[in-house]
């Protein structure tokens, strides 16, 4: 079991399968793309197989598949019949786009995979090709009714972006009173590969959560678990639910129970800190695994209290961009 400095139980890991994205969001890079790393620097789905199995046998039980878009990866439902079969692992989770993802969803119920994060900062084509730089809304629309429609359970992720989509909250809000999704309104993020200053944050958690009572008045807190990133709501009469993740504003670090790989396989113990160590190196240098359960076991066991305090340790990280850290 991984147990870090501040006695957390640490079971939950979010590895990037690549940092590859086919959209542009403007909040997340610059319109040209950034520098996305070449195909040898990639942990193979071999590596990701084996680090799975270390993670499991360290009392990890639930891994996020992140990118980038996961799905830009075509050997990505490789690593997913492997892992989903993993025995002591109880959740297997992706983030994802939704762009790509239409032909694998029967198949995705096949393997058991729990839960769909679907990243959707938009529910009208106009925002949605302001935001992303493309013109997909339609597919993405498309694919997220299927997947609402299986036996996965859906979350959308909506990252609210002032000057740009505070006018579909209410929009999306409607959209989940119709339909069984728990849509997670998140506070903007400093990581944007350089293609945006980003000086202060004006609709924090309060601010988003005060927009929302002004339409909607009665709504009512959910129960959550301690290590919970959302504060969960349920408006009466409406089919889904909402939350707010307070991904700036950090007051959820207290309880934090996860760790992140990347897709070049470094470790990153929390958000706004840096790399810890490179898994990839371990891995590819014909070592025992107890090797790289050191170096799990050694990253735990010196974290951070919380994101504030990563930020003092390891100076301004703001010029990454998401789909390099990891999703």
């Amino acid at each position: 079991m991984l147990i870090d400095n501040h006695n957390r139980v640490i079971n939950y890991v979010r590895l990037a399968v690549t940092d590859r994205c086919n959209l542009r969001c403007n909040y997340c890079m610059p319109e040209e793309g950034i520098a996305f790393s070449d195909s040898k620097s990639l942990l193979s789905i071999d590596e990701m197989k084996r680090l799975c199995n270390i993670l499991v046998g360290q009392g990890v039980d639930k891994i996020r598949i992140t990118g980038g878009e996961p799905f830009v990866r075509k050997d990505l439902m490789k690593l997913l019949a492997y892992i989903t079969k993993l025995e002591g692992l109880k959740e297997v989770s992706i983030t994802t786009n939704a762009t790509l993802i239409g032909p694998h969803i029967e198949q995705l119920e096949d393997f058991g995979i729990n839960s769909i994060n679907v990243s959707l900062d938009a529910i009208t084509p106009e925002t949605f090709h302001r935001i992303t730089r493309r013109d997909q809304f339609e597919l993405v629309r498309e694919n997220l009714m299927r997947l609402i429609e299986s036996e996965i359970a859906v979350r959308i992720n909506f990252i609210v972006l002032e000057g740009q989509n505070e006018e579909d909250i209410y929009e999306m809000l409607e959209f989940q009173r119709k339909h069984d999704v728990r849509v997670r309104f998140l506070e903007e993020m400093p990581f944007n590969g350089g293609s945006r200053n980003f000086r202060n944050l004006n609709w924090n958690h309060r601010k988003i959560l005060e927009h929302i009572r002004g339409r909607y008045p009665d709504f009512e807190k959910l129960p959550a678990p301690l290590t919970s990133t959302s504060v969960n709501y349920k408006i009466p009469g409406h089919t889904g639910s909402f939350g707010i993740i307070p991904s700036f504003s950090r007051t959820f670090c207290g309880s934090c129970n996860r760790l992140r790989v990347t897709a070049t396989g470094d470790l990153i113990t929390c958000l706004y800190g840096k790399p810890v160590a490179n898994l990839r190196t371990t891995l590819r240098s014909g070592l025992h695994d107890s090797f790289v359960e050191e170096a799990l076991v050694r990253a735990v066991g010196s974290r951070a209290k919380d994101g504030f305090e990563a930020q003092e340790q390891f100076g301004p990280i703001f010029g990454s961009s998401m789909t390099s850290i990891g999703g």
